[in-house]
């Protein structure tokens, strides 16, 4: 089977797929993107998602937005193009091609659009099941960290620090030493008193869709979330610690600049939360992640 991809309303081999040297996303990060789960051949919360794409455009001020219904079917088409049982469709939207490096953005956007899918294991995975272990790193991001842009470098750096430190992801911490989200993921922790914190949204990190799911899922079990921000001491304090994200899901964190979180195990919280979450994406939690009920 040949892997498929989209570029600009054209299903091509991937290893086929073509985009100018000269396109702005490449010369200036001038693009946005999302990574949209799929599981069971579906994708995961799709409209969310191109919400969010669709907001990212309108606050760069692109002009112009890419056809949403196409969008749509191109995720479909190459979920099953693909054959993707489980895993991730990938969009980006540039603001184009124009055969120059001007940092003016065009009147007239010629949007590149592109899109590619990829199988990858979300539920049943070492993370899930045993969790993970972060550290801390300065968050040096720019302002608008609401806007899912391509410009990545500062996760780059904060996740390969973490890597060289024996961890597995990072958590960034703002100049008021307060963290703000995980390296890609958003960031929460279950006090001793069994209150699930998260950081209220802002410009100062993404706005989740599995956190907007978990909202959801959460209310439907008359759980309440607290907003608000908390430090890292707060976390190495508190009872239970997780991010949550579209390809990670919702994935416990056991560990923090050395010190256990907890009992250093994932907590009943979070897998509490973990089997709610997978549920509501149609798994058989039984099947696929029994591990959540132990």
């Amino acid at each position: 089977m040949t892997r498929q991809a989209y570029v600009n309303g054209v299903y091509v081999a991937a290893d086929e797929a073509t985009i100018s040297p000269f396109d702005r996303g490449f010369l200036f990060a001038d693009a946005v993107y999302e990574v949209t789960a799929v599981y069971g051949g579906q994708p995961i919360d799709l409209e969310r998602h191109l919400d969010r794409l669709e907001r990212s455009l309108k606050e760069l001020k692109f002009g112009a937005l890419p056809d949403r219904k196409e969008l749509a079917e191109a995720h479909r088409k190459l979920i099953a193009a693909n054959r993707i049982s489980e895993g991730f469709v990938y969009t980006q939207v540039s603001r184009g091609a124009y055969g120059g490096r001007d940092f003016v953005a065009p009147d007239k956007p010629r949007l590149t659009t592109f899109l590619f899918a990829e199988t990858k294991a979300l539920l049943d995975v070492p993370a899930a099941r045993n969790g993970i272990k972060v550290v801390s790193v300065a968050d040096i991001r720019w302002g608008r960290r609401d806007i899912k842009a391509t410009g990545l470098l500062a996760p780059v750096l904060a996740k390969t620090e973490a890597k060289a430190k024996g961890a597995d992801d990072a958590w960034l911490v703002g100049q008021d030493g307060l963290v703000t989200e995980a390296g890609s993921a958003n960031a929460w922790i279950v006090t001793k008193q069994g209150e699930i914190v998260t950081r209220a949204l802002s410009h100062a990190i993404l706005p989740g869709i599995t956190r907007h799911a978990l909202f959801d899922v959460l209310a439907q079990q008359g759980r309440k979330i607290t907003e608000r921000s908390f430090s890292i001491e707060e976390a190495q304090a508190a009872a239970e610690a997780f991010n949550t994200s579209a390809v990670a899901l919702v994935a416990p964190v056991v560990e923090l600049d050395g010190q256990p979180v907890g009992s250093g195990k994932p907590g009943p919280v979070t897998r509490q939360i973990q089997k709610l979450y997978y549920q509501a994406i149609g798994a058989d939690v039984a099947k696929v992640a029994p591990w959540v009920n132990e």
